[in-house]
């Protein structure tokens, strides 16, 4: 397994993806969600429609939180970027640098946020929805 694919998730859109208290805790909950992506950058996800032989990948993963998120460390596995202004923002500007860094990268967005789908896909990366990245499972 090799790193072939980036995925950049909006942190704020991701944990509100779910109504389970973070509100009270947003510095806490963007922690759980590092650390249940720790895990998928340790063990792989597969990768669908890929055929009787489903690959794993080991994706690069770039954690954007902002507000009450911020200051949240990295950990192995997932680089953690604070936001300074708008999340939504910083997502773009992070797929941006990725894709000038390499040009033929895969880049994949986690968002529910319409808007922001339709700004990195116009930079040529893809989307997945926020609730199948907070419940992929290794």
């Amino acid at each position: 397994m090799e790193t072939t694919l980036t995925l950049v998730v909006d942190a704020a859109n991701v944990v509100g993806s779910v109504p389970d208290g973070w509100w009270r805790d947003r510095l806490g909950a963007t922690s759980r969600l590092r650390d249940h992506l720790a895990v998928l950058a340790r063990d792989g996800l597969e990768v669908p429609d890929a055929g009787p032989e489903t690959p794993r990948v080991r994706p690069a993963i770039v954690l954007v939180a902002e507000s009450k998120a911020r200051g949240l460390e990295s950990v192995e596995g997932v680089q953690v970027i604070d936001a300074p202004g708008e999340g939504d923002d910083e997502v773009v500007a992070v797929v941006g640098r990725l894709f000038a860094a390499d040009p033929g990268r895969t880049v994949v967005v986690a968002t529910a946020d319409r808007g922001l789908q339709d700004r990195v896909r116009d930079l040529g990366a893809g989307v997945m929805s926020a609730r199948a990245v907070r419940h992929r499972r290794r």
